[in-house]
């Protein structure tokens, strides 16, 4: 079922999605095999109160998802290939109007639908003590 989803399940927890449409034609209700590599960043990031973009075995992700596991968030992480990662500043120029004005790298983090960009962002944003509200005001954490 997960391979028909176009979906790899691969250790720690992380769940792979291939943005790429598949060879043969199939339908999925939640994969339109017809929506371009952006509309599907822009899709996830809109149902996912956190979700981490990265590539494959990014030691900066995995620090990501530990940091938010001890509050108690398991975010949602997808993999990006190297020319799905080229589709990620675009998706984020268009959906954020500007906002993110150079090429963010993966790992990159959305909570709510706002970048908050990679793991320092992440980490000051902890620091500073407005993680934990940020994460309980998009429902991805009850206290």
């Amino acid at each position: 079922m997960m391979q028909e989803l176009g979906l790899e399940r691969f250790s720690n927890d992380v769940v792979r999605l291939d943005l790429t449409p598949p060879q043969t034609s199939s339908t999925s209700l939640s994969i339109d095999e017809e929506e371009s590599t952006e509309a599907k960043i822009r899709r996830l990031i809109s149902e996912h109160p956190v979700i981490i973009f990265s590539r494959s075995s990014c030691c900066m992700c995995h620090v990501m998802k530990r940091l938010l596991a001890t509050i108690g968030v398991i975010p949602t992480v997808i993999e990006l290939d190297d020319h799905e990662v080229s589709s990620l500043p675009t998706a984020l120029e268009e959906e954020y109007s500007g906002e993110v004005s150079a090429v963010v790298p993966p790992p990159a983090l959305f909570i709510g639908r706002e970048c908050v960009g990679g793991l320092e962002s992440l980490v000051a944003l902890h620091l500073s003590g407005q993680l934990v509200p940020k994460l309980v005001q998009v429902g991805a954490l009850w206290v």
